[in-house]
């Protein structure tokens, strides 16, 4: 405590928001949206922000598989349609590397039908969530995969 008294002003400051920046890189989780909308993407961009996420952007499978394999995110927002690569050709492809942690994946689309949900869990996505979404409806499927 004698040590902390001696400190200025300034430098306490700076002792302090330093380790508030550090604090933040080590604990903010990070999303890839993956979605040929950039205005999807823009949405879901700000819910995830306002959720304290670190959020890439890729608008389609092959960007996003390029992404992931350079540096992993903690989650993967997952369109179905998309040019490029599909979602469902990205998760098998995803699925082919040597990730050495595999990203949790939230498939996010309007293919409502039982047999697009169920490929998709087969297919090794973690969640569901359909479109549009809103933030409570994100957060909470964020929290059913273990990330919040």
């Amino acid at each position: 405590m004698a040590r902390l008294l001696t400190l200025s002003l300034p430098a306490l400051c700076e002792t302090w928001a330093f380790q508030y920046a550090y604090d933040k890189v080590i604990w903010m989780k990070s999303c890839l949206v993956v979605d040929d909308s950039k205005v999807i993407r823009q949405v879901a961009r700000h819910i995830l922000e306002t959720l304290r996420f670190e959020v890439r952007e890729a608008c389609d499978g092959r960007q996003a598989l390029d992404s992931c394999i350079a540096s992993p995110p903690d989650v993967v927002l997952l369109d179905w349609n998309m040019p490029v690569m599909s979602g469902m050709d990205f998760l098998r492809a995803l699925h082919a590397t040597d990730l050495p942690k595999r990203p949790k994946i939230v498939f996010c689309t309007t293919e409502n039908g039982m047999a697009h949900i169920r490929a998709a869990i087969e297919a090794g996505a973690d969640e569901y969530v359909m479109k549009p979404f809103d933030r409570e409806t994100l957060e909470s499927k964020l929290q059913i995969v273990g990330i919040d």
